[in-house]
């Protein structure tokens, strides 16, 4: 007779994430994974595999969870540019907010600790950032159309420029005590807009 969890693997998946968000890859052990979890070793790799497996696992989980609000705010119907301006805003705060902050962005941290190096993890940083990519894309396509953004500007330029800043409002934010520094730039960003 099979054995029953005595776990929630989606609870478990959960909790790996906040702990892999909050100390990183590499600063995270299996053993830290065991006590943080309470979940036996066998069971853990039983259920997810090694730290390597549960990480991607803890990343996907994040981008299923984080995406589906990035959707409604860049595709609601109406005027398309205040929904640009209110993301880049939202990052800026969100970078600057001092309990969020040492966090950082799940996706951004990947991409400076693993991606370099892991192509699993560099994999999954790339079609995050091309799907945030695209929804700023179609954001801009509808604004332009629909006279919100001025003649001659490119959206396909203007998203890739966004996202570059959204990616390094997350470093500077992080790592930065001084908060004008990621807002001023999220301000000017939002110029080349006008």
């Amino acid at each position: 007779m099979a054995r029953t969890k005595e776990f929630d693997p989606d609870a478990a998946l959960e909790s790996a994430l906040e702990l892999f968000w909050r100390r990183g890859y590499e600063a995270t052990s299996m053993a830290d994974l065991v006590e943080h979890l309470g979940i036996g070793r066998a069971s853990l790799y039983a259920t997810f595999g090694n730290k390597h497996d549960l990480y991607l696992k803890a990343l996907d989980r994040y981008g299923e969870t984080h995406q589906p609000l990035l959707v409604r705010e860049l595709s609601q119907p109406g005027p398309a540019l205040p929904a640009v301006r209110a993301v880049v805003r939202r990052f800026a705060a969100e970078a600057m907010d001092g309990t969020r902050r040492a966090h950082g962005c799940f996706v951004t941290n990947t991409a400076t600790e693993l991606a370099p190096h892991d192509p699993a993890a560099a994999r999954r940083v790339e079609v995050s950032w091309e799907h945030l990519e695209t929804l700023l894309h179609s954001a801009l396509v509808r604004a332009r159309a629909q006279g919100e953004l001025p003649d001659g500007r490119e959206p396909l330029a203007l998203a890739r420029m966004l996202l570059v800043l959204l990616q390094g409002v997350r470093v500077v934010g992080k790592a930065s005590s001084d908060p004008a520094r990621v807002r001023d730039a999220a301000e000017q960003a939002l110029a080349l807009l006008d």
